[in-house]
């Protein structure tokens, strides 16, 4: 009778199957789960201790079994659920990451009444929906949210365990990154463009992040009061990277500031329209004599525009022919070499499709890219000449820029043999995105440097970086009739026709490793505007980046 009874005290606190799920109810919570018949993680790490258990244990290999995957899915789950922190992060590969992450989730974030809800696995990755409740003092609101793990096995035994990331506790999560509930250390903003109409992410959604960015750097200067919110506080990596810390659950409104903005509501507009008709564009359009940003747009959710770092291909040739020309290596109307092939520092250089101009003018060949007219005159410069050329004159490369919002200030690094000639042409080392490339262009419109802000330095008192010199009349002039060549006859005359005459342009592909097609860049003045634009995959800049950038200059006369 004893032994009767102890079996039936064990079976009342097993938990009740029903419709093919476990219903696990803790402190008078339910958590529905993966049912496990048999098999699995969680099954395998219950089986008793035999003789067998005592060798050498043999590692696992193999793919994942589908009882694996949600074994160990609901190994972590069930665990998180019921705020068994340590448990939770042992179905880790990295226990310490996942404890810590874990732990502020409820002790940081104040978040609780947590249930997950599981979806259907595809290969090792597992959906689950987030529902629960975050509190703050006395405000209290609602949290749902959609997330995944991935299972993967351990490469020390094989043993199935949660692949660790930080994004999958929340999906706006990077490794680093933590959650946070608290009065929000910036208030809140109302950015407005420069006819003082209102700016959302909802009317422009390539705003985001700009928005974001403008909240962190001018919430407490422009006269809000802070609310209450959940937010994603970014870790160094994320910093290092110049992204801004996110509001996930706004709770209670603060009281936002206004900041003014020198976007353009047409331009604005205008330009999220081109974005959206490709996959991964980027534009940005600024007025040359000033250096105002006019209108900044993604087609994706990151802010390449501003914060990218791509190898501009061909368009770098305005910077290395102002080097050339300054330098007496090359004329705009004088003969110049473009071969076929030519080879330094070990790399055979060659121009696309292989082609060559017999007795041709550098102006022609900077008109149809031809890219060995640059790599030709690598062994007359120093290794770093292109670096000081771009810095001096046009302002890239020192990190110096203001603009009001996180930005990638373009880099020219110093290098030598191959990788240096292949900077002359905008590959090597060298990185940029459509702020610096637009920048470029307004620097040969305007003949002197005027870094792109989006805020006016009037606002706060911050200092616009500078550039040291500018180029020599000489220089300009001839730089203005390449660009103005290219755009009237040259691999941009297609997007750029009827703009003419006041106009220059040019064009650029990027080769990028692992990737079929290049990155395609443009970028092109007219009258006082300047735009830049890339479509990265896309193909040659004149079909792909051309078009978008064109479409920007046209409206603005």
């Amino acid at each position: 009778m004893g032994k009767r009874r102890r079996v039936a005290e064990r079976r009342g606190k097993r938990p009740a199957v029903l419709g093919g799920m476990v219903t696990v109810v803790v402190g008078g919570a339910a958590f529905g789960v993966y049912a496990l018949y048999g098999g699995g993680a969680a099954a395998e790490d219950r089986t008793a201790t035999t003789a067998a258990d005592h060798e050498t244990p043999q590692v696992r290999t193999g793919p994942l079994t589908a009882a694996e995957v949600t074994g160990t899915a609901n190994a972590f789950l069930t665990s998180w659920q019921q705020g068994q922190i340590a448990r939770a992060a042992a179905v880790t590969d990295d226990a310490a990451a996942a404890t810590a992450l874990l732990t502020g989730y409820a002790e940081d974030a104040h978040i609780t009444g947590v249930t997950l809800t599981p979806g259907t696995p595809a290969g090792g990755r597992v959906p689950f929906a987030v529902k629960a409740t975050v509190t703050y003092k006395d405000v209290t609101k609602p949290l749902a949210y959609d997330s995944a793990l991935t299972v993967v096995r351990r490469a020390a035994d094989g043993k199935p365990v949660v692949d660790w990331h930080a994004s999958v506790v929340h999906p706006e999560l990077a490794d680093g990154d933590t959650l946070v509930t608290g009065e929000s250390g910036t208030p809140p903003v109302k950015a407005v463009d420069r006819e003082g109409g209102e700016l959302s992410a909802a009317e422009y959604p390539s705003l985001g992040t700009v928005l974001d960015g403008l909240r962190e750097k001018y919430g407490k200067k422009a006269g809000g009061t802070a609310g209450v919110e959940l937010r994603a506080v970014r870790g160094e990596a994320s910093k290092r990277k110049k992204v801004s810390d996110k509001t996930l659950l706004e709770l209670s409104k603060g009281k936002p500031g206004t900041v003014r903005t020198t976007l353009s509501p047409t331009l604005q507009a205008a330009a999220e329209r081109q974005v959206a008709s490709r996959p991964r564009a980027s534009v940005v359009v600024t007025r040359a004599s000033t250096g105002e940003i006019l209108a900044v747009a993604n087609s994706g959710s990151f802010n390449v525009a501003f914060q990218g770092s791509l190898a501009p291909g061909s368009t770098m040739k305005i910077v290395t022919s102002s080097l050339l020309i300054e330098k007496g290596l090359a004329s705009a109307d004088k003969v110049h070499p473009c071969p076929k092939y030519f080879t330094y520092g070990g790399w055979k250089f060659q121009n696309d499709d292989k082609f060559h101009i017999n007795g041709g003018t550098f102006k022609a060949s900077f008109a149809r890219s031809c890219n060995t007219a640059f790599i030709s005159q690598a062994p007359r410069l120093d290794n770093d000449s292109l670096t000081r050329q771009a810095q001096q004159v046009f302002g890239l490369g020192m990190n110096n820029w203001s603009v009001g919002v996180p930005t990638f200030d373009g880099s020219v690094p110093v290098q030598s043999a191959a990788p240096m000639a292949a900077s002359l042409i905008g590959q090597g080392g060298v990185r940029m995105n459509p702020l610096n490339m637009a920048s470029v262009a307004a620097t040969v419109k305007s003949g002197t440097f005027h870094q792109p802000y989006l805020v006016s330095s009037e606002v706060d008192g911050r200092t616009l970086a500078t550039a040291s010199r500018a180029m020599s009349a000489g220089t300009l002039s001839q730089l203005r009739e390449m660009m103005n060549y290219t755009a009237a006859y040259g691999t941009a005359a297609q997007a750029m026709s009827g703009l003419g005459p006041d106009f220059g342009a040019k064009t650029g592909s990027a080769e990028v490793d692992g990737q079929e097609k290049p990155n395609g860049w443009f970028t092109a003045y007219r009258g006082d505007l300047a735009a830049a634009g890339v479509v990265q995959a896309g193909g040659h800049g004149g079909d792909t980046a051309g078009p978008i950038v064109a479409a920007l200059l046209r409206m603005g006369g």
